[in-house]
């Protein structure tokens, strides 16, 4: 009878019946506030500056630490930690980046020192960079397939679409190496089938 006066007052949008009978029940019991008891679970004052902090420190200490294992360790919920982490601390988790080499610190110190008596003798002899000539190679393909983008072309609608046979890479290669100033190409050689690229083969070129 109560739901259906409440549906008269305020229409069919009104509480269900069972959150009436509960709101009556709080009511009946002495209850005056309409706001919501509190509830179990992590607290809404998660991101404090402490919280901030230990998250902080526990990232730096571990960078591949998880958020469900900073939630274990600071004692925060999932979101929070996650509000932290990117709206207080503006992290973002990435992938390691592939290197052909990770050097030590005395390979990058040396490198250093090397690049800076390179520069001052730019400086001191500004024409040296013309007396260097260096080397590269290259795999050359017999063919290449065409690229979707090579093959496009104009057509009407009433036109057939074109249609081009699916190839694959060619199988046969070889390897070019080119050698080359600041200017120009010095040298370039195709290299034999079976002959390997090292030191006692580039002083034959």
């Amino acid at each position: 009878m109560k739901l259906e006066m409440l549906k008269q007052a305020f229409g069919d949008s009104c509480m269900s019946r069972s959150r009436t009978f509960e709101w009556f029940g709080r009511f009946k019991n002495g209850t005056t506030s309409t706001a919501n008891d509190d509830r179990s679970g992590w607290p809404s004052t998660a991101t404090t500056p402490s919280k901030v902090e230990q998250v902080r420190m526990t990232v730096n200490q571990d960078r591949r630490c998880t958020i469900h294992n900073l939630c274990a360790e600071v004692g925060i919920g999932y979101g929070s930690c996650q509000r932290i982490l990117t709206e207080q601390l503006n992290m973002h988790r990435t992938a390691a980046k592939f290197v052909p080499r990770v050097l030590t610190h005395d390979q990058n110190d040396s490198r250093v020192v090397i690049c800076q008596e390179l520069k001052e003798t730019v400086i001191n002899n500004p024409t040296l960079l013309l007396n260097i000539i260096t080397g590269d190679e290259s795999i050359v393909y017999a063919y290449n397939p065409e690229t979707k983008l090579q093959s496009l072309q104009w057509k009407s609608p009433g036109s057939p679409r074109p249609k081009k046979a699916h190839m694959q890479k060619s199988k046969l290669k070889t390897m070019l190496i080119c050698f080359f100033d600041q200017e120009e190409i010095v040298h370039q050689e195709f290299v034999p089938p079976g002959m390997t690229v090292n030191a006692d083969s580039t002083v034959m070129f």
